[in-house]
């Protein structure tokens, strides 16, 4: 069992956790494979009797180290209107303890990879001696670099 589990409303939980994976994949998340030693989720749910519309009601990512928290994805039928109250800290740029200048090329590059992935850059943002950048998921909840 994982210490915490964070979980995410969406419209597209297979679209969302497919993201998050691709988006902390260089922290060891990953879509999870089915249990049973089953060939792909599709088999899985439909020996279990899940019906084919269910199948993306929900979908998650882990990280291979336990000890961090697991990502769930749930759909839900109202799609996102206002600003996240919690939202996920990627922490690119490294903290005070790096230069600004090394701070700025690392939320750089970060920004790059995560928009090419599906993110949208919003504002870059800087305050008590670190800078990060604003960016949102393929669904628009509010997350930093």
């Amino acid at each position: 069992m994982r210490p915490v589990q964070i979980v995410f409303d969406a419209q597209d939980p297979g679209r969302l956790a497919t993201f998050w994976a691709a988006a902390l994949s260089d922290r060891g998340y990953r879509v999870p494979g089915p249990p049973d030693g089953a060939a792909d989720w599709p088999s899985w749910l439909a020996a279990r009797g899940v019906p084919e519309d269910h199948w993306n009601d929900a979908s998650a990512v882990e990280s291979t180290d336990p000890t961090q928290p697991r990502l769930f994805f749930q759909r839900v039928p109202e799609p996102k209107t206002v600003k996240n109250r919690v939202h996920l800290d990627l922490q690119a740029g490294g903290g005070p303890s790096v230069p600004p200048a090394e701070q700025q090329q690392r939320i750089a590059a970060a920004v790059e990879r995560l928009t090419a992935l599906g993110a949208t850059f919003v504002e870059d943002r800087s305050g008590m001696g670190t800078s990060w950048a604003v960016l949102t998921d393929p669904e628009g909840n509010e997350f930093c670099t």
